[in-house]
């Protein structure tokens, strides 16, 4: 009896047991965590800020005004050269021959001129005597004036021999620096063929690309905040001198030259610099402008849009972005008020709800 107790107490055991491991409490689900950012009261300065780099404000493709084969290089790629440099140079052989000719055919009209002028002054005097009729006299005078124009012909093409002469050295008309090359020593150009790239160093701008819902707040003359990258706490004031009257094919984006009337100490060709430009400043709910980091931007098809948290609940909204910076996108398209989602917004659905996490107040 006490062996048939024994063994029902442990069979009672082990079914306790083993009905208690199948019964373990799942633990609670949390709700996601985000971090927000809440638009301001109030309107907001449209500004944006656009990297681009200096170029000086004359930028010219050099050429010889003659051709021939390059037998003389006396530049490299971004050397600074002065006004009145020679830069390279054409074989002059062939150029220097025919300013031979030219000046023998000068020579020849010179002296077919004198002789015309030493016979018309002969008849002349004879015509004074009345030796001669007076038609005999005018064809003296028009062999004159034939050998006269002959001669200033001639001359004029000796001319033009010895200046395409001088055009066999490819001279620098300003102070500057050597941007391109696009010819070698030996090769063989025709006139007119660039052979190097020249950019006056007296004015330098900066060059940007603006996407057209910018456009409004760009204006020519208007003033603009100027940094560069390569020079730390550096600023310069800029002012809009030009606006490219239509947008890149490729880019679909504007070409705005900003001017620096003081340009800093250290500014060179081809650094980069930071334009920003500040539009006016706007009023009312309906005109507010946010500045929201690109990460609380969510895109799945060509809208934009943005989570706004509201009663603990998440839902989309669409925006429109007015402008990108490095790390921030200043968007349009919300209220004041409004709690923006500026984290983890691919983990959220429609409706979820989300705990508030660490908030962000920008204007």
């Amino acid at each position: 009896m006490n062996r048939k107790m024994t063994i029902c107490t442990a069979l009672l055991l082990s079914a306790a047991i083993f009905s208690g491991c199948g019964k373990e409490e799942a633990p609670e689900q949390k709700l996601p965590l985000v971090r927000t950012q809440t638009v301001a009261v109030g309107g907001s300065a449209q500004a944006a800020e656009y990297a681009g780099s200096v170029h000086g404000r004359y930028e010219k493709n050099m050429a010889f005004q003659v051709g021939g084969q390059i037998v003389g290089r006396d530049v490299q790629l971004g050397d600074r050269v002065s006004a009145g440099s020679v830069m390279m140079r054409i074989d002059p052989k062939d150029v220097a021959q025919k300013t031979t000719a030219a000046d023998a055919q000068a020579e020849a009209a010179g002296a077919q001129l004198a002789l015309a002028e030493t016979n018309l002054a002969r008849y002349r005097q004879l015509y004074a005597e009345a030796a001669i009729a007076a038609a005999v006299l005018d064809q003296y005078q028009t062999a004159y004036d034939a050998a006269l124009a002959a001669y200033q012909a001639a001359a004029a093409q000796a001319t033009e021999a010895h200046n395409a002469l001088s055009y066999t050295e490819l001279v620098a008309d300003a102070d500057g620096v050597v941007s391109g090359l696009s010819a070698e020593v030996g090769q063989v150009v025709a006139a007119g063929q660039t052979v190097l790239t020249f950019v006056e160093s007296g004015e330098m701008e900066v060059e940007i690309n603006v996407p057209e819902n910018r456009l409004p707040i760009i204006a020519v003359g208007k003033n603009v905040e100027v940094s560069f990258w390569a020079m730390a706490n550096t600023k310069a004031r800029g002012v809009i001198r030009e606006i490219a009257p239509m947008a890149d094919p490729a880019t679909r984006t504007y070409k705005v030259r900003v001017s620096v009337p003081n340009p800093p100490a250290g500014m060179a060709l081809g650094m980069t610099a930071s334009v920003n430009v500040t539009g006016e400043k706007t009023s009312g709910a309906a005109n507010t402008t946010a500045t929201l980091p690109m990460s609380a931007i969510y895109q799945t098809g060509e809208k934009p849009c943005v989570w706004i948290v509201k009663d603990g609940k998440v839902s989309l909204r669409e925006i429109s972005v007015v402008s990108f910076g490095a790390n921030e996108a200043v968007v349009a398209g919300l209220s004041a008020g409004d709690v923006v989602v500026t984290a983890g917004v691919h983990k959220l659905h429609e409706g979820e709800e989300v705990r508030l996490g660490a908030e962000v107040q920008k204007p």
